[in-house]
């Protein structure tokens, strides 16, 4: 069994890494509402700013063509 290319394991660890940071943005989100913050709360906007990195992220992992 041959071992992956090195650009297959990166592509595959940017995703990893991509759902981590959108769960983690997720989890702030939730955590800040449940505790009594609303939508202009500091933890909400940082929450926010997580998913939508993560999401981006993983949108442009699963977007960019293979040679």
């Amino acid at each position: 069994m041959a071992a992956p290319a090195p650009d297959e394991v990166y592509r595959g660890v940017t995703r990893v890494f991509s759902v981590i940071i959108l769960g983690f943005g997720l989890t702030i989100v939730a955590v800040t509402l449940a505790n009594g913050g609303g939508v202009t709360s500091f933890g909400f906007l940082i929450g926010i700013l997580f998913t939508a990195l993560g999401a981006g992220r993983l949108y442009l992992s699963l977007r960019t063509t293979r040679d």
